[in-house]
């Protein structure tokens, strides 16, 4: 049986030199978006980006859960994870509903708004070239090491010695190891990780299992009542942005 692959993402490493962005886009033949790839945002033509805050850097990208919210509320099975770790769609089967934009923890699927066949993208981990044995195409483009490939018991045992062996270097957390039940994305940063703009305060159990926990307590529990709360005005939250989202892309379109 094959290991579970995934990535490991080192902030302090990063030089901002956009090498991941390129290939990710090169890999997946997606359109360019932007001059400057510092300014680049999400999209559905953009899978990854590599954000600028002071002198520091950080990537946003699909965290590949280990239990996906997006696979959860799929009603059609369009999302799926994959034996290697990654999360991987199928445009055959999506209807555009478009729940797993809403349900993502992280914030990340992105649709295609101006397409007459839209389909919802994303990072998928180069599944495609994982299957084949390869490593995904930002960490072989990374030329500092910053975005490292490999089995994720190694990079989990690798996070965890870099935090022991350099305390004075690193925030003491390895985001994604437990963040909404944790998935095969790391991130090491020198400082709290929503300075770099990471989705804080996330629970540790996988959204799937904690909703459907709420749901099965109600109304037996009212302290559950706060976190089912809490979640509905997330998910409010998240359609508002989704809105705002096709809203600027419309506008874009429009100027053209």
């Amino acid at each position: 049986m094959s290991k579970q692959k995934g990535l490991l993402y080192d902030s302090t490493m990063c030089v901002g030199c956009g090498e991941c962005y390129n290939a990710c886009k090169k890999q997946n033949k997606l359109k360019d978006t932007n001059s400057d790839f510092l300014k680049d945002h999400l999209s559905a033509d953009t899978y990854t980006v590599v954000e600028q805050h002071g002198d520091l850097y950080a990537r946003k990208m699909c965290m590949h859960c280990t239990k996906p919210t997006c696979a959860s509320v799929c009603p059609v099975g369009a999302f799926e994870k994959s034996k290697e770790g990654a999360v991987i769609y199928d445009a055959e089967k999506c209807i555009g509903c478009r729940y797993c934009m809403q349900a993502c923890p992280h914030q990340i699927p992105r649709y295609e708004w101006s397409s007459t066949n839209p389909r919802v993208r994303k990072c998928i981990m180069c599944h495609d070239r994982v299957a084949k044995g390869l490593p995904s195409a930002c960490s072989e483009a990374c030329p500092t090491g910053a975005t490292k490939f490999g089995d994720m018991d190694e990079l989990i045992a690798e996070a965890k010695q870099r935090l022991k062996d350099s305390p004075d270097t690193y925030y003491q957390h390895i985001y994604g190891l437990e963040e909404a039940g944790g998935g095969n994305v790391l991130v090491l940063a020198s400082v709290p990780f929503e300075k770099l703009g990471y989705t804080p305060n996330l629970p540790k159990e996988a959204l799937p299992e904690l909703t459907g926990r709420v749901m099965e307590k109600i109304p037996t529990i009212v302290a559950a009542g706060g976190v089912f709360l809490g979640s509905m005005h997330w998910l409010t939250k998240r359609k508002n942005q989704i809105a705002r989202e096709k809203r600027d892309e419309q506008l874009k379109r429009n100027e053209h």
